[in-house]
């Protein structure tokens, strides 16, 4: 999908009309007959940058129930453990904003209290209500998706690569040294890789009847694990993959020119439309003809487990948070894809988003289980060295060994 600097700058039009939520309760769970007693105040830590787009929906409910939001802003590297430290102590926020893969260290430690999604379950993306529940149970009120997609320049390349091979044959036929660039760097990056390593059918984790993440069940070591390795190995020695080739290398070669296609994620369209590029977002070729699914990563909203205001925050978050207008007003402030559908469909209007969407749809939630942990300890070492010429078969192994170890 092809989009120009103007189409993109007009994506803050989008969510620009004022948000009249006054009556915005309807929007399928039911509202509580009151809120909990003690809930004169809802206390919602933020992003600082989501202040402002919070405001009204803030407004809003106060106006309608009589209980106060506070929204404080807050520092995105701090505010997960300033929330882990804080909830135990009664002192921390009744809401905090995050992501989806915290699921798994905030539910260990307690912090976090379910949510009642009601019959609005359904209006969100598929992935957005997967991703934000954990062992059967919804945690997290979802408001955003990302994923990663290519940015193909589009008048270098006119259409998109059927297949990977496809992908470097035309770059090459349009006479790129490096038709195809992807952040790696000395230690790898397996999160830009893992549409590539899906598309062999080797997921981290497989899944249970429910769809959640089974730890006990390691794909890595299934035989499309090997595959995968195997095809990596000969990618890097074909150039395709190169850990010379970091986040700022990648940017720098496809805003020269010098790369046509750039797997990369949509923090990083603004800075190619700004060159003056012909950007087109693609899905992400496979090399195998099966989808190379990308990791979603979702944001959203937790309640927190010693709030005595959980009632009043359930029904902020679904019943004020969970409506298109403030989705929109979010999406305005980061320019993520909506999680609600009805606004993930406005915000597609424009053709980045749309792009992403598309894509979007073939993605997986990145797993939120504690034992991922042990798995980016070594995952992007061993890509890294087969990249760099190391046997593919027993590095891969040794990542299998090694992480099957560490989860034990």
């Amino acid at each position: 999908m092809k989009v120009n600097k103007k189409s993109w700058i007009a994506v803050g039009a989008l969510a620009a009309t004022s948000i009249v939520l006054a009556g915005c309760a309807g929007n399928g769970a039911a509202e509580p007959e009151a809120t909990d007693a003690a809930a004169t105040t809802l206390t919602v830590w933020v992003d600082s940058e989501r202040v402002d787009a919070l405001q009204g929906a803030a407004d809003a409910y106060a106006d309608k129930t009589g209980v106060t939001v506070e929204l404080v802003g807050k520092d995105v590297s701090t505010i997960k453990d300033d929330f882990i430290q804080q909830a135990p102590t009664g002192k921390g926020p009744d809401v905090v904003m995050g992501a989806h893969d915290w699921l798994g260290e905030l539910s260990t430690n307690g912090v976090i209290a379910p949510i009642e999604l009601g019959d609005t379950a359904g209006d969100y993306l598929p992935v957005a209500l997967q991703a934000s529940t954990y062992d059967g149970t919804s945690y997290m009120l979802p408001y955003a998706v990302e994923n990663i997609a290519v940015l193909r320049n589009a008048d270098i390349i006119a259409e998109p690569a059927t297949s990977f091979d496809d992908m470097i044959a035309k770059g090459q036929a349009a006479g790129l040294t490096t038709p195809f660039v992807v952040e790696q760097g000395a230690e790898g990056n397996p999160y830009h890789l893992y549409p590539f390593q899906t598309a062999f059918g080797a997921p981290v984790f497989g899944t249970d009847a429910e769809g959640n993440y089974d730890p006990t069940d390691l794909q890595l070591g299934s035989e499309g694990g090997f595959e995968f390795a195997t095809w990596l190995g000969a990618q890097g020695a074909a150039g395709n993959f190169n850990t010379d080739i970091d986040g700022q290398i990648a940017k720098d070669k496809f805003l020269a020119g010098e790369a046509a296609f750039w797997l990369t994620g949509p923090w990083n369209v603004g800075s190619a439309v700004d060159a003056g590029i012909n950007v087109a977002i693609d899905t992400v070729p496979s090399p195998t003809g099966e989808a190379a699914s990308p990791f979603a990563g979702v944001k959203g909203f937790f309640v927190s487990s010693e709030s005595d205001n959980k009632v009043a925050a359930n029904d902020f978050l679904v019943n004020y948070i969970g409506t298109e207008d403030v989705q929109l007003e979010l999406f305005e402030a980061g320019h993520v894809l909506p999680a609600l559908t009805a606004a993930a469909d406005t915000a597609a209007s424009d053709p980045i988003i749309a792009g992403f969407q598309a894509v979007g749809a073939e993605a997986v939630p990145m797993p939120a289980i504690p034992q991922m942990g042990s798995v980016w300890s070594f995952w992007g070492v061993a890509e890294a060295a087969i990249i760099n010429g190391a046997d593919p078969t027993t590095t891969w192994q040794k990542l299998v060994d090694d992480v099957t170890a560490a989860i034990q």
